[in-house]
C-alpha cells in the first residue's frame, strides 16, 4: 500500500497544493484545516509523514507536533511555514520534528524530503522491530535454560549425591573418586548455567527486585560466616570486625547485595596464598556511603588485566589460584548489581602483595522512595 501523507493547513490553497504534488508521487493523502481536526485524523488514521503548518489559528503547529509524538515516536513530522527563522527551526527540531520546509518550495523539494523522510521511519521500524526480536530472544533464552538445562542438571547433582552417599559406605568402592569427579563438574556447570542466567536478568533490568532499606552490616557478617569454612581448609585468616554500632541502611535488594559480597570474599579466599594467606574484611561509613573492603594477601594482579576483570568471561591466570575453577562471570554480575545499587566498585592490586575491591553504596536518603 502506498505511504499515507497528511497535511495539516489553515490555508486551503497550500493544502491543495501538496495534494496534487504528492499525487503525482503515488502517495496517499489526507488534509485537515486546523491542528486539532489534524491531531484527531492521525489518531485516526495513523499517517506515514505529517506535514504541518507552523503558524495557525487555535492549535499552533509545535503543539501539533507534541501531540504526534506522544502517539507515534517514529512519525516524520515537517514543518512547513512562511515565516522560517533559524529559532523556529530549531524549535521544531526540539518538538521531534524531522525537517523544516520554508514557503514556497518547489514540487521536487517536498517529494524529496518525504522520500528521505519515509527511508528514516523505515529504518526506525526495522531497528525496532529488531530490539523487539532481541528482547524475545532473551525471554526465550532465559525460559530455556531455565527449564531445559538447569532442572534436569538438578536433578542428576541429586543423584550424585545419592550414589556418593552410598558409595561413602563402602571405603574400597572404585567408583566413589569417579562419582565425586563428575559431581564436581556437574556443580561447575550448574554455576555457570545460574550466572548467565543472572547476567541475563540483569542487563534486562529484572535481576534487583524492590527495593529496600537493607543493614550491609549484617549481609558482610553472614557472609563471612558462610566462608569461614572455605577459608579454614585452605587455612587463610579470615578477618571481620563488625562495627561496634548500628549502620545507616542502605537501600538494596539483599539477596543480590549477598551475592556480590559471597563473591568478593570467595574469591579473595580462593586467590589467597593457601597455608598462611589472609582475608581482611572491612566496612567505614563515610559522608555519602557505606564502605565495604576486601583485601587478601595473595600474589596480586598485573597492572595490564586490571582494566579487564569486569569484563564478562575474563579470567586472570594466577599460578597457584589456577585451582579456583569459575566461570568468568562473578565480576562483572558484582560490579553490574552494585551499579544498579547506584554504587561503585574498586580495585587495587600489585603483585606479590595482594588485591582490594573496594564496594561503595550509597546510604538511604529519606527523600529517596524505595523503587
Amino acid at each position: 500500500m502506498d505511504p499515507l501523507v497528511l497535511v495539516i493547513d489553515d490555508e486551503e490553497s497550500m493544502r491543495e497544493a501538496c495534494s496534487q504534488i504528492l499525487a503525482k508521487g503515488h502517495y496517499r493523502v489526507e488534509t485537515a484545516d486546523n491542528g486539532a481536526a489534524g491531531v484527531k485524523k492521525f489518531r485516526d488514521l495513523r499517517p506515514d509523514v505529517v506535514i504541518v503548518d507552523l503558524k495557525m489559528p487555535g492549535m499552533s503547529g509545535f503543539e501539533v507536533l507534541d501531540s504526534l509524538a506522544a502517539f507515534d515516536p517514529a512519525i516524520v513530522g515537517i514543518v512547513i511555514t512562511g515565516y522560517a527563522t533559524i529559532d523556529s527551526a530549531i524549535e521544531a527540531m526540539k518538538k521531534g520534528a524531522y525537517d523544516f520546509l520554508p514557503k514556497p518550495f518547489s514540487p521536487e523539494e517536498l517529494r524529496l524530503i518525504i522520500t528521505r523522510g519515509l527511508e528514516r521511519r523505515r529504518l526506525f521500524l526495522e531497528a525496532e522491530a529488531l530490539r523487539r526480536e532481541k528482547r524475545l530472544i532473551e525471554d526465550h533464552f532465559i525460559t530455556l535454560v531455565s527449564h531445559q538445562l538447569r532442572s534436569p542438571l538438578v536433578a542428576i547433582q541429586q543423584f550424585f549425591e545419592v550414589m556418593l552417599a552410598d558409595a561413602g559406605r563402602d571405603s574400597e568402592s572404585r567408583f566413589q573418586d569417579m562419582i565425586h569427579r563428575a559431581s564436581e563438574r556437574l556443580e561447575g556447570l550448574l554455576k555457570l548455567i545460574n550466572d548467565w542466567l543472572d547476567l541475563a536478568r540483569i542487563e534486562q533490568g529484572r535481576l534487583a527486585g524492590k527495593l529496600h532499606p537493607v543493614d550491609v552490616a549484617a549481609i558482610v557478617d553472614s557472609q563471612v560466616a558462610f566462608m569461614a569454612p572455605a577459608a579454614r581448609q585452605s587455612q587463610v585468616t579470615l578477618e571481620w570486625t563488625p562495627p561496634a554500632g548500628p549502620v545507616p541502611a542502605v537501600l538494596g535488594d539483599k539477596p543480590c547485595l549477598e551475592q556480590v559480597f559471597a563473591n568478593l570474599i570467595g574469591n579473595a579466599i580462593a586467590y589467597s596464598k593457601p597455608q598462611g594467606g589472609r582475608v581482611r574484611v572491612d566496612l567505614k561509613e563515610e559522608a555519602e556511603d557505606i564502605v565495604v573492603e576486601i583485601q587478601d594477601t595473595g600474589i596480586g594482579i598485573a597492572k595490564e588485566h586490571l582494566p579487564l576483570i569486569f569484563d564478562q568471561f575474563y579470567r586472570v591466570s594466577r599460578g597457584e589460584a589456577r585451582r579456583s575453577q569459575g566461570s568468568g562471570l562473578g565480576l562483572s554480575i558484582a560490579k553490574k548489581i552494585v551499579e544498579v545499587h547506584r554504587g561503585r566498585i574498586d580495585v587495587f592490586s600489585a603483585l606479590d602483595v595482594g588485591t582490594t575491591f573496594t564496594v561503595r553504596l550509597p546510604k538511604r536518603r529519606a527523600d529517596r522512595a524505595e523503587i
